[in-house]
């Protein structure tokens, strides 16, 4: 799969992608705002693992951020299981150096759009860290509405952090569809 997002691709992953990766992922403040599944230090073994991963999976649901032909970041689809079989998590990361330029809600954008119109979802959601006021602000930018706080719900090195629910539902899509139109 790839998507021209203009300011970037979102792409699947590749062989080969491997190679660039821990330029981009080795970097303590993306760590610090992602889970602790995420590796830090990033290294080529870790890259190694991952696109062992990603690449030719029954169902993709993770996707290479592409600027100038280089992966320099991921975004990525949680799905639920069980009765929340139609919602997912997005999540996502992006090189320090792309940020401040829209990359991000762009890929938002059209992640948010394969979920509903290829995945069928109901509900898309995020829930940074309240301290990720960057991360909220890719998020309303791309549509997604706060729907509260969820305190003390997280800890990252020790530190007890609170979260913030976001979400995009089908309806919401729909409504932005019309809109287009």
């Amino acid at each position: 799969m790839t998507i021209d997002c203009g300011s970037c691709m979102v792409r699947s992953w590749q062989y080969g992608d491997e190679e660039n990766l821990p330029l981009h992922a080795n970097n303590q403040a993306i760590w610090l705002n992602l889970r602790d599944t995420f590796p830090h230090p990033y290294t080529q073994a870790d890259a190694q693992r991952w696109i062992q991963y990603v690449v030719d999976p029954v169902l993709e649901t993770n996707f290479a951020i592409d600027v100038a032909g280089e992966a320099v970041g991921n975004i990525g689809l949680r799905t639920g299981e069980d009765i929340d079989r139609y919602s997912a998590e997005v999540w996502y990361w992006l090189g320090e150096q792309h940020w401040g330029r829209g990359i991000i809600t762009a890929a938002l954008t059209a992640i948010t759009n394969i979920a509903f119109s290829d995945l069928s979802l109901l509900r898309v959601e995020a829930m940074p860290f309240a301290r990720n006021t960057a991360s909220i602000r890719v998020l309303e930018k791309a549509g997604y509405q706060r729907e509260g706080l969820l305190r003390w719900s997280a800890v990252k090195e020790g530190i007890v952090l609170d979260k913030v629910v976001y979400s995009y539902t089908s309806d919401d899509w729909l409504a932005a569809q019309v809109a287009r139109s």
